[in-house]
């Protein structure tokens, strides 16, 4: 396909009007979709807003990787962004290297599909995602749809999101930095769903599940410290306790069951009650010893 066809014309004027240069155009393989190979000016691509935080270390040692090569050889996908200029979903670290290396243009893969800068999770692929990022980065995708997408119901957006405890943890994350989110893993995988309300609903409700999250880990904080007090010094006495106050902990899913044992937010209730009772007095080092042993079980 030309540049001058309909599908990528509009595409390539915009890229000249930013001073790049269009150099040619392609249908993508598996889907069909045009895709428009030009160069931008480095500073004419910009992040998705709702993307994890930049890692200095990575990008540091991703630009040292790309200088041995002595060549930029992965063009960034780009789509149009809301403030009209261009936006990647996947190449933030790509793009802040070719900045440590003095880049002035970048090689860029631009597609009409503006969806796809909320496919970040699917597509970024140069640094793997812990919890937090993978969290921080649905929320903050979720706040952006919420805006532009009054109507929509939080489950449409499922593929983007993956999994519906990232956006009740994002939310958590976003106050916490230090939050330990692995440890709640089990307990809201079980019970966190997709809302049929809309996204903006949603999220309100969610605030309040992360709200009380965060008052069942400080609870569970301060008895750690309590337990440390007692002499045990375990790295797993914070999953202990979670999975001891974890009221679906034994619940196992039916086969081709999607609805939760009990609503999230019984389920909290339930687990502030306990965390509350928690008598240290109770924990022996065996316990724990069976805690760290189902602990390196799933690592292995």
């Amino acid at each position: 396909m030309g540049l001058d066809s309909e599908e990528l014309a509009e595409l390539a004027g915009f890229v000249r009007q930013a001073g790049g240069a269009p150099i040619g155009a392609y249908h993508e393989p598996l889907g069909g979709r045009p895709l428009l190979l030009a160069c931008l000016p480095i500073g004419a691509v910009q992040p998705t807003p709702f993307q994890r935080d930049l890692s200095p270390t990575h990008t540091k040692r991703l630009a040292q990787k790309i200088d041995e090569a002595a060549a930029f050889l992965d063009p960034l996908i780009v789509v149009r962004g809301q403030d009209g200029g261009f936006w990647t979903p996947n190449g933030r670290h790509r793009l802040a290297a070719a900045k440590v290396l003095g880049l002035r243009q970048v090689t860029t893969l631009i597609s009409a599909d503006e969806t796809l800068a909320y496919r970040i999770l699917a597509l970024n692929t140069e640094k793997a995602h812990n919890l937090r990022d993978r969290s921080l980065e649905a929320i903050r995708m979720a706040r952006s749809l919420a805006k532009r997408q009054t109507q929509a119901r939080e489950v449409q957006f499922a593929a983007q999101f993956e999994s519906p405890e990232l956006l009740t943890l994002g939310i958590v994350y976003e106050q916490a930095a230090r939050f330990a989110g692995g440890a709640y893993g089990a307990f809201l995988k079980k019970l966190d769903r997709f809302s049929e309300r809309t996204l903006a609903a949603s999220l309100r409700e969610r605030e309040g599940f992360a709200a009380r999250l965060r008052d069942i880990d400080a609870r569970v904080t301060g008895l750690m410290s309590a337990l440390q007090a007692r002499g045990f010094k375990s790295p797993y006495l914070r999953n202990y306790i979670v999975a001891r106050i974890n009221p679906v902990r034994f619940h196992k899913a039916k086969k081709g069951a999607t609805a939760p044992p009990m609503p999230l937010s019984q389920a909290l209730t339930r687990m502030t009650a306990a965390v509350r009772n928690f008598k240290v007095e109770s924990v022996s080092k065996a316990d724990l010893a069976w805690v760290a042993a189902g602990a390196e079980a799933q690592t292995d």
